[in-house]
């Protein structure tokens, strides 16, 4: 379908002008000529600018080139025509044989599509083109991108073709233009410009000083563009592990600093969150295909609400009896992790599932030429700071929050008072593991969802929370980007497993000199 479709927009561009014929001589290269004829003629073909040479090469790739004696034809089906002239061929002739399309012709073929399209009407295929083209430029195309550039006014692809034309003038005898060439390079802070130069110094010889010396101060220019890019990844790094460790601890946060609990089952939590995501993911998916995109709107409060009812039964039925016994609560909440990991095996298989973003969290940002942020880690820095506002007004704003604080700062005191402690102690720890489910939810959208999730969080998570300050929602905010630019930082530097050692001795060291932390929980209980 997709070749007549093709055959017929060729006659009726023949049909539309009639005046205007593709060189003869071309075609027949094209169809007899040896390999080396035919990439060479493919070359000539797009630098002559004819407005009917995409539609002959897509023939041609696409295998509808015959040739019945010296006739080149386009043929589909029983219809054919001529390819010179345009003329419809009735009846077909039996003789003919398909022209051999190899490997080497068909990649110049479609490079030479991809740079037809710079002329395209629609700016995304202009836009399009020219980033296929930065990465395998033929200095035989440069005519085109010069009729291009030419013509182009967009102020993000006219830039983008000026490198492209300098690039390929580097292959010219013109040493004004070559000269020209390396300084405009010196403009850009792409990767592929930074080769390009190399390769251009190192030759020893035939090469102007003067050239040598402009491509020296490109050089420098271009890599200082490319540090600042490093630069801005490697920031945007630690904002996002710090934002993973934040949701992460988050919740920890919560009920290890109101109630003491060592919950080692807080990584199951999380996992509970994430394969709750899964199952709503597969509900969408089922019964409101096309509404998928916006299935994170129910799995959000899902997987808070999943968490937060496993949590709440969790601290009904085990922890409360176990309450200033941390060793028993430690081992207790490890047996249960272990029986929330099985239960998730048994139902959903011991392998990982696959969690798919939305069509608006797939692909990136484009900042520099070598900085791509992911949409999926942009929105979770934007939801772990939404989760953390939302935290911030519930603890200071409510009355819950405020029955929160009464308790962890002096839990006798408020229990003289009136207030239900037994109560705010299940609400809390139910509130601290509906914020577990959404870092579950989040992580979800990065990666596969599997029964050991939680296992890789919870270490950290617990370093999170020692070292910002049991019970202090800013120090766990200062440490888990702390602990997410130290990470990314070292590991620029040494590599992620001896990164890993050096945050733990520093944290170590650090706890032995402050064991209270980055902030010191304030009380009159405390204080006594």
């Amino acid at each position: 379908m997709h070749r007549v479709l093709r055959v017929l927009l060729f006659a009726l561009g023949l049909a539309a002008r009639p005046a205007v014929a593709i060189d003869p001589g071309l075609v027949e290269r094209l169809a007899f000529g040896e390999s080396n004829e035919k990439v060479d003629a493919v070359g000539v073909l797009v630098a002559s600018g004819d407005e009917r040479a995409p539609s002959f090469l897509q023939a041609l790739a696409d295998g509808a080139v015959q040739t019945a004696g010296r006739r080149v034809l386009i043929v589909t089906g029983d219809e054919g025509f001529d390819a010179v002239t345009g003329e419809k061929i009735r009846p077909l002739p039996g003789d003919r044989e398909d022209v051999v399309v190899n490997n080497r012709l068909r990649r110049e073929i479609d490079s030479a599509l991809g740079a037809l399209r710079l002329v395209s009407p629609d700016r995304g295929t202009r836009l399009k083109a020219a980033k296929a083209l930065e990465d395998r430029a033929d200095a035989s195309l440069l005519p085109l991108v010069r009729k291009a550039l030419a013509r182009e006014s967009d102020l993000a692809i006219k830039p983008l073709l000026e490198l492209i034309a300098a690039a390929m003038e580097l292959a010219s005898g013109d040493r004004a233009a070559r000269l020209a060439a390396v300084r405009t390079l010196g403009r850009s802070g792409n990767p592929n410009t930074k080769t390009l130069l190399l390769s251009l110094l190192a030759k020893k010889d035939g090469i102007d000083p003067e050239i040598r010396a402009a491509a020296e101060a490109s050089l420098r220019a271009v890599e200082g563009r490319l540090v600042w890019g490093e630069r801005l990844g490697l920031a945007f790094a630690g904002v996002s592990l710090g934002s993973i460790l934040l949701l992460a601890a988050l919740g920890l946060a919560i009920t290890y600093g109101l109630m003491g609990v060592i919950n080692m089952a807080h990584g199951e939590l999380i996992m509970v969150g994430a394969y709750t995501t899964y199952v709503v993911q597969n509900l969408f998916r089922a019964h409101a295909p096309g509404a998928f995109d916006a299935y994170l709107a129910c799995a959000v409060p899902a997987a808070f609400f999943a968490s937060a009812l496993v949590g709440m039964a969790l601290e009904r039925s085990v922890i409360r009896w176990l309450y200033g016994r941390p060793l028993e609560t430690l081992l207790a909440t490890w047996g249960i992790s272990l029986a929330l990991i099985q239960a998730v095996r048994t139902i959903f298989g011991a392998a990982n599932v696959q969690v798919e973003n939305p069509v608006w969290m797939s692909g990136g940002v484009e900042v520099l030429a070598n900085v791509v942020l992911p949409w999926s880690r942009i929105v979770i820095v934007f939801f772990a700071s939404a989760v953390l506002a939302g935290m911030w007004l519930l603890l200071t704003r409510t009355r819950l929050g405020l029955f929160v604080r009464g308790v962890t700062q002096n839990r006798a005191m408020a229990s003289c008072v009136g207030v239900p402690t037994a109560r705010v102690d299940t609400l809390a720890f139910g509130l601290g593991s509906g914020v577990a489910g959404l870092a579950g939810c989040a992580l979800s959208q990065i990666g596969n969802v599997g029964p050991d999730l939680g296992q890789a969080y919870i270490v950290d998570s617990f370093m999170v929370v020692v070292l910002g300050g049991v019970g202090q929602l800013a120090g766990t905010v200062y440490a888990a980007f702390g602990l997410g630019f130290a990470n990314k930082l070292l590991e620029s530097w040494q590599g992620a497993v001896l990164a890993k050692i050096a945050v733990l001795v520093f944290i170590i060291v650090f706890i032995q000199r402050r064991p209270q932390g980055m902030f010191a929980l304030k009380g009159r209980a405390l204080e006594s």
